[in-house]
């Protein structure tokens, strides 16, 4: 692999309302803003929600997909908007930079209509 290198994108399927209650039940995240639609819809937010360690979590399993996971050394990731249930996400990544025995990646966490959800920078030893 080299600079420039694009992973092959992660594809999940459409975030289901049920999916956000399981996760909640996993993650011990159970705020209503992510479960109880007329909770949410009363503070603003038009319906629940996606928890966003979980679309973070999507990228993470994309980096797992394209590298073994053992060698990761880094991971920062930067939330950039909202992901609603009906939502399809895309993970896509690429290698920017390179060390003697790292490669610096990017990765990106997308909607289907291109709108970024989560920004991610990583490091994986060669």
């Amino acid at each position: 692999m080299r600079v420039g290198f694009q992973c092959e994108p992660l594809v999940k399927e459409k975030i289901t309302h049920t999916q956000l209650v399981k996760y909640a039940g996993a993650s011990g995240d159970f705020h209503p803003l992510h479960t109880v639609v007329p909770y949410a819809e009363q503070a603003g937010f038009g319906g629940v929600i996606a928890h966003g360690m979980m679309v973070m979590g999507f990228v993470g399993q994309a980096i797992g997909n394209w590298f073994i996971s053992n060698e990761l050394s880094k991971f920062w990731v930067r939330f950039q908007s909202i992901t609603r249930p009906g939502e399809i996400i895309t993970v896509n990544g690429c290698i920017i930079d390179e060390t003697e025995d790292r490669w610096v990646c990017e990765a990106t966490a997308i909607n289907e209509d291109g709108e970024v959800k989560v920004k991610a920078k990583f490091e994986v030893k060669k």
